[in-house]
């Protein structure tokens, strides 16, 4: 469990930066290279750079040097691992909200029993 919250940590932290996040949208597309990925951006190669150094880091993508090329690609496995947390979280916080709004009802319920017996 602790390598995968460490994993998730790591995921987590690199997908809070939103040039971050436009890489691994456009690399959810096609792989590419570090070049093509720099093209939206008004930033320098070095900072660019750092980006897929922390995303690369993260486990979300790799690289690979073909020639003098750095071509970068979505880890699947990770981005599922991920995903599979979210939908975790997204159920537990749903049955929260649903016995919150039985309750609330039952609430409701008690209430206008108790304005028709007054």
């Amino acid at each position: 469990m602790t390598n995968q919250s460490h994993r998730l940590d790591l995921a987590f932290g690199a997908l809070s930066d939103p040039t971050r996040r436009a890489v691994v949208m456009h690399l959810s597309q096609k792989p590419a290279s570090v070049g093509e990925l720099a093209e939206p951006f008004a930033m320098a190669m070095p900072t660019i750079l750092q980006h897929i150094r922390v995303l690369e880091a993260s486990g979300l993508i790799e690289t690979e040097k073909i020639g003098r090329v750095r071509m970068c690609k979505l880890r699947a496995e990770a981005v599922h691992e991920t995903e599979q947390w979210l939908a975790l979280q997204r159920a537990i916080w749903e049955r929260r909200l649903d016995r919150m709004e039985a309750y609330v009802s039952h609430l409701q319920a008690m209430e206008e029993t108790n304005d028709r017996n007054c």
